[in-house]
């Protein structure tokens, strides 16, 4: 499973829609070829301990035309600027420099920014904060794509525009919390060129982060076919990681594969 969405070099079939899964440790690198998938998102929640992981990482990333991205650190407090500072910006800097050693080119980083709940001083601070990463990444040909917590396209329209370097990671799980219609909408209609990255999870809706339930993709409420006829209309061709565990992932991957097929294919709705 798969396989039908890889490009073929020297010609073939034009890579569009890759897929890939969370991996939280080698183990899970191991799990997500044998189902075939692209890519390994790893999450790097603490930097200074990666390292014991690093070269059991990196052995594994010679099998055939696999690849890795990146899922940093959490901020912590979204309103203690100092915080953010001191010790998130530097955990993020550890991760940019840890990226290349395993060829990894995509950060997806979260930094709220709901105006609903954060001061303007806040936001303006978080905007130069965003500023800055994305100038360290550049060194490093590392692009940086925030993802989508609470906020909906409104919210992040503004901070795209103040920081031209920076990307979207579009989480559809979070786009069903807090809201009545999925945000991922909004974001496809006013933003569609700054998604570079998707990740794919299903929950039941909500107004709280417990409701945040990385169910298997069908298994929630969101309603998948209509998001991917969008995604559709605006020929997403990035990647996609379902944000779930190895054998989740399996039990739904041959339905995601089927939206993935419907996205691919003219005329027809999914």
């Amino acid at each position: 499973m798969g396989g039908q969405f890889m490009a073929v070099s020297g010609g073939g079939t034009k890579r569009k829609i890759e897929l890939g899964g969370t991996a939280r440790i080698p183990q899970d690198v191991i799990s997500l070829q044998k189902l075939g998938l692209r890519f390994a998102e790893i999450t790097i929640e603490d930097p200074a301990g990666f390292g014991l992981f690093k070269d059991d990482y990196r052995a594994l990333l010679p099998a055939a035309d696999f690849f890795y991205l990146c899922h940093g650190p959490r901020e912590g407090n979204p309103n203690d600027v100092p915080t953010l500072e001191k010790v998130y910006f530097e955990k993020l800097l550890r991760v940019l420099s840890i990226m290349p050693d395993l060829e990894m080119r995509l950060l997806t980083m979260h930094l709220w920014m709901d105006a609903r709940f954060l001061p303007e001083e806040t936001l303006a601070h978080k905007i130069g904060f965003l500023r800055r990463i994305t100038e360290k990444a550049a060194g490093s040909g590392i692009t940086v794509c925030l993802e989508n917590l609470s906020e909906n396209a409104f919210h992040l329209e503004p901070v795209f525009a103040a920081v031209p370097a920076l990307y979207l990671t579009l989480d559809l799980g979070h786009g069903q919390i807090l809201t009545d219609e999925n945000t991922s909408f909004g974001f496809l209609e006013l933003c569609p060129d700054r998604i570079k990255h998707i990740h794919l999870h299903d929950n039941l809706g909500g107004s709280s982060r417990d409701d945040d339930l990385h169910l298997p993709v069908g298994e929630g409420k969101i309603d998948f076919h209509k998001i991917f006829e969008k995604l559709r209309a605006v020929h997403y061709k990035g990647t996609m990681t379902l944000e779930l565990r190895p054998a989740e992932i399996e039990s739904c991957l041959g339905y995601v594969e089927d939206l993935v097929d419907l996205v691919s294919r003219k005329g027809e709705k999914p």
